[in-house]
């Protein structure tokens, strides 16, 4: 079947990425990971914000800061975990965006690199996840004013690490955001097959190379910390939920929402019409995308105590 041609710079890119995968089908981790780098450039550099390199509880990472006439004053923090299935992406890949949510919602983000799969394979990600937050309740942080963002892989990293502090009888975000959302370790799901024509980066057999290095047999793919579509989200914070309506990966959105209602979640679903995977990395690019930044930044807002 012939691709549609890409309407923006992200499908561009991805579909970039697509072709040069086809062509060296035994490119290597490490050049996969070089490449992935590149998902930056889809997104504009956002003025009035900082960024620095450091670390928290023991991960390293970038903590993207707004300018102090951007910023709140109320002490919220966001920890933003990445996209790139447990495997790729970095706080690299992930600066900008992460930039224009600091700024959008006026609080510092810091962009962690956790430790990738097949080198670290679940459930470290979590794990360096849950040490961030650690170390920022041990410096008195109060965790009302902490919220957890994720995109793709990053945002099932950031449910499961939701739902390992309510097992821990830790305190909650107050909020998670997610962006094109991947949740489904069984590699189904209608969309994938549906929007398969349209979406110019996910296949069914590259999930499934990512769902093999991450889980690599350490827990059943319908295991709720791995797969949050099988999750009991009783008590879950406030949830965003993003995704494109060309991408394959639009039905575990559709799925996350339906589990979050049943459960009494306050949620909320943003379906980007003919806009591809994570579609706010074109933040400052295009109108959709900066209108998705500012939809966040107000329900974020929204829910901030008083």
């Amino acid at each position: 079947m012939t691709q549609p041609v890409p309407q923006d710079l992200l499908g561009e890119i991805y579909a970039q990425w697509a072709d040069e995968m086809q062509a060296h089908p035994d490119m290597s981790l490490q050049l996969l990971r070089i490449m992935f780098d590149d998902w930056q450039r889809a997104t504009a550099e956002p003025e009035e914000v900082t960024y620095r390199h450091t670390e928290v509880g023991g991960v390293p990472g970038i903590w993207a800061e707004p300018s102090t006439a951007a910023a709140s004053s109320a002490g919220e923090v966001m920890l933003l975990l990445h996209g790139g299935g447990f495997a790729l992406g970095s706080s690299a890949s992930h600066r900008k965006l992460g930039g224009h949510l600091a700024r959008s919602c006026g609080a510092p983000v810091f962009v962690a690199d956790f430790r990738l799969a097949p080198e670290h394979p679940y459930p470290a990600a979590i794990e360096d996840a849950l040490a961030v937050l650690a170390a920022w309740r041990a410096e008195g942080r109060d965790p009302a004013r902490v919220s957890l963002v994720g995109d793709s892989a990053g945002a099932n990293l950031a449910i499961a690490t939701t739902l390992r502090l309510r097992q821990a009888g830790e305190p909650l975000p107050r909020q998670v955001i997610t962006m094109s959302p991947w949740l489904n370790m069984e590699n189904t799901g209608a969309t994938l097959d549906t929007n398969d024509a349209t979406d110019f980066l996910i296949t069914r057999e590259g999930l499934q190379a990512n769902i093999d290095r991450y889980i690599a047999g350490a827990c059943h793919p319908t295991d709720p910390f791995a797969n949050p579509l099988y999750a009991d989200l009783t008590g879950f914070p406030r949830l965003y939920i993003c995704a494109g309506s060309v991408e394959s990966l639009l039905d575990d959105s559709v799925r996350l929402h339906e589990l979050a209602r049943k459960h009494d979640v306050d949620v909320t679903l943003s379906v980007g019409e003919g806009q591809q995977h994570v579609f706010p990395f074109l933040a400052g690019r295009t109108e959709r995308a900066d209108q998705e930044i500012s939809a966040i930044a107000d329900w974020y807002r929204r829910g901030l105590p008083a």
